[in-house]
């Protein structure tokens, strides 16, 4: 009911940015309460990175604070991940994710197909 489409990934070298973005889209009646994005590298758990509600409230892994910078426009249905100071450690598929009502008002968890993020040193 609810599609996320990721953009912005790619390879940067250590130190360098990238800023990810990820539109939220349905043909029917939906609802965002947060959006997130979470990352996943080679043999590890997916882990959170960083959430924002629509009323702005944010959260952020230990591992990026001060680095990342999560921001949203919830008239697109967008939520941009702002990535600096890369490191090699951030490399990973970046995972975006959406949740709230759609449809008849069901709640919904919807997650994009993610986007590569390589950080070479």
């Amino acid at each position: 009911q609810v599609q996320l489409v990721e953009s912005g990934g790619g390879l940067v070298q250590a130190g360098g940015s990238l800023r990810l973005s990820c539109v939220a889209s349905g043909s029917i009646f939906f609802s965002i309460n947060a959006m997130g994005w979470y990352r996943q590298a080679p043999g590890k758990q997916r882990e959170l990175v960083a959430t924002i509600t629509n009323g702005g409230s944010t959260n952020y892994a230990d591992s990026v604070k001060g680095r990342f910078t999560i921001s949203n426009n919830n008239a697109k249905n967008t939520v941009y991940l702002q990535m600096n100071s890369l490191k090699p450690e951030d490399a990973a598929v970046y995972y975006c994710r959406a949740d709230g009502l759609a449809g008849t008002l069901a709640p919904f968890v919807s997650w994009g197909q993610g986007t590569q993020v390589t950080v070479s040193s």
